[in-house]
């Protein structure tokens, strides 16, 4: 029988504080289509009051932030200090703190979490120990909500946008050998962890479509911020730098533009799984 209280996370991908800022600087706020599909649910299943949201593997506060304005209470943890570190950098949000831990030992009592979330994260938990978890600290009617966006990003911009996308396709294919098989699991949308959560509530959103504007700045920012190119940089940090180098030279030639400020078109499909712990 697996003993829940000596597991961590079993791959620690974000722990130097290079990544952990480069995180606070590209990684962007779940999209408001997401956060309104995860309140409407908590609505319908639970009802107010909304008293504590728990963030897991928060990372640098993008999805914990969001969360203050809706609940009393909203606790991030995530198992990277530097992470943390970087999330209680920033000021102005007093109903909200950060942990170090993990979402396998969660340090809250039985029954008294309204939700619990994760955005970009739950594919590395231990998934037995993560559902006993939340299971037990979830109250009766509370509810899960676990999100992330798939592989599956295209850029446009005006006529070049499948030479963009070739492009991008070409530095996820120089990437995919460094890639954790823990991402297998985002990017077949948590379709395992979905069918392990004993909940009979519950439901599995493959696709929401989400169009935002990106610089070519942040979107060679936002490849930094992969587990699988800081990876490729700790192993081979010049050819790391010089694909992000050629990356952006490509993308300004074909954009025929030549500031890296210059806006492209971004669709990313977000998936979210949804479940309510019963009464």
């Amino acid at each position: 029988m697996k003993i829940c209280s000596e597991v961590t996370m079993t791959e620690r991908m974000f722990e130097e504080k290079q990544h952990a800022s480069l995180y606070q600087k590209y990684r962007f706020e779940p999209p408001d289509e997401l956060k309104e599909l995860i309140l409407q649910y908590l609505d319908k299943k639970k009802g107010k009051p909304h008293q504590l949201a728990v963030d897991l593997g928060c990372g640098t506060g993008q999805n914990s932030r969001p969360l203050t304005a809706y609940f009393e209470q909203v606790v991030g943890i995530d198992v990277s200090k530097s992470q943390v570190e970087q999330a209680r950098a920033v000021p102005g949000f007093p109903n909200l703190s950060y942990r170090v831990g993990t979402a396998e030992e969660l340090p809250f009592p039985d029954s008294s979490v309204d939700l619990l979330t994760a955005a970009t994260a739950a594919h590395w938990f231990d998934a037995e120990c993560f559902i006993k978890e939340a299971t037990r600290v979830l109250k009766p009617r509370g509810c899960l909500a676990l999100f992330g966006d798939g592989d599956d990003m295209k850029i446009h911009y005006e006529s070049c946008g499948n030479r963009l996308n070739n492009i991008y396709e070409e530095v996820m294919q120089i990437l995919l050998p460094y890639t954790s098989s823990k991402v297998t699991g985002a990017n077949r949308k948590l379709k395992d962890l979905f069918e392990a959560i004993p909940f009979p509530d519950k439901e599995r959103i493959e696709i929401i479509p989400v169009k935002r504007q990106l610089s070519i700045k942040n979107v060679i920012g936002f490849i930094q911020t992969f587990s699988m190119y800081q990876a490729f940089l700790r192993a081979d940090p010049s050819a790391a730098t010089a694909l992000l180098e050629r990356t952006t030279s490509r993308i300004l030639e074909e954009m025929k533009v030549s500031s890296t400020e210059a806006e492209v078109d971004i669709i990313m499909e977000y998936f979210c799984v949804l479940a309510c712990k019963p009464e």
